[in-house]
């Protein structure tokens, strides 16, 4: 007999497909991820009807995989945990539909998970010493928030972004300079090369709370900032665009972060989703809490974009606690933070 706990997890709230067997919340035993990137750069984003087809086609294999390489079988498992929102609808259709089926053809417990909160808790795979309360910066494509960490299974959001999230800033700033999807990691090595003060883009500041964010404006900035260069035929330094717009995101994601932990007395401060990987973000705030005092935590770039162990982690918290989920659960494309 063990005391240990081995969660399975699944995650296909987007254009990845992955599975996970996670124990005790902090050891990734598998971490299985098939990635959609190749098919939907033909489109220049993520096309959900293709995603969820892909979904269809990979999600046994992910599954029986993640188990193959944990060296377990169904019957280990002590429960399974999907992301059931937010996302694409169909595509968190599939992983549901998947679990539901697994729990209930073994018996195990269902665990339904928000993908916010999984990327929250990727930040514990690493960080064994990382443990609530602190303040979380979550930045992805469709997401940018600042959340107080009260406990593994209590959040608030202290500050969103009113408009773009700064993934999807990201995204649109790279196709208007040329760089296809995906387009956080392209401008993030295109601006190495770039001076990050050659154009004074702007920061914006939102009225109401001050750890709210706005990137529309800075998105326009550049557009406008290239349609200029375009009618007075002035040729346009992309790495200088690409730096100078990169270190406008970031150093207003620092100067909130940084602002939010003095504020709430925490002095921990980690850092999840996909753009946590970005390097400039890392290097910034990694500074900026060093100067400060700040304990920082931030989870390797596997665990920033999405997966399964993630998931499993977030799922191994929610199932302690007594959280488990009814056949009925669905997906739910806009579940906020906190929400069941």
């Amino acid at each position: 007999m063990t005391n240990d706990t081995y969660i399975l997890a699944i995650e296909s709230s987007c254009d990845e497909t992955a599975a996970a067997v996670v124990k005790n919340g902090r050891e990734v035993c598998s971490n299985i991820i098939y990635s959609q990137i190749e098919l939907h750069k033909l489109y220049g984003g993520v096309v959900p009807e293709i995603a969820s087809r892909k979904h269809i086609e990979k999600v046994n294999q992910v599954v029986r995989q993640a188990l193959v390489e944990a060296d377990k079988t169904i019957d280990d498992i002590d429960a399974v945990a999907v992301t059931y929102g937010p996302g694409l609808v169909g595509a968190l259709l599939v992983g549901v539909s998947q679990a539901k089926a697994l729990a209930y053809v073994s018996g195990k417990p269902l665990v339904g998970v928000h993908h916010i909160e999984g990327h929250i808790a990727a930040n514990y795979i690493e960080n064994k010493d990382l443990e609530p309360p602190f303040i979380c910066l979550v930045v992805s494509g469709g997401h940018t928030h600042l959340v107080k960490v009260a406990d593994y299974d209590k959040f608030e959001i202290i500050g969103m972004t009113r408009d773009d999230a700064a993934g999807e800033a990201f995204d649109k700033v790279a196709r208007a300079i040329g760089l296809g999807y995906p387009g956080g990691p392209k401008v993030d090595a295109l601006a190495k090369e770039g001076n990050r003060e050659a154009i004074a883009f702007p920061r914006a500041k939102v009225d109401g709370n001050e750890f709210d964010f706005s990137f529309s404006g800075l998105k326009s900035a550049v557009l406008n900032y290239l349609n200029q260069c375009e009618m007075k035929q002035i040729e346009v330094n992309r790495a200088d665009v690409a730096a100078s717009f990169q270190y406008a995101v970031t150093d207003v994601l620092t100067q909130h972060a940084i602002h939010a932990v003095k504020e709430s007395g925490l002095n921990k401060l980690a850092i999840a989703g996909g753009v946590a990987s970005n390097s400039s973000l890392r290097e910034g705030i990694a500074e900026a809490c060093a100067k400060e005092g700040i304990s920082f935590y931030h989870p390797s770039p596997i665990f920033c974009t999405d997966n399964a162990a993630m998931i499993g982690v977030a799922g191994y918290y929610n199932y302690i606690k007594g959280v488990r989920s009814g056949w009925d659960l669905n997906a739910v494309p806009n579940l906020k933070l906190g929400e069941r």
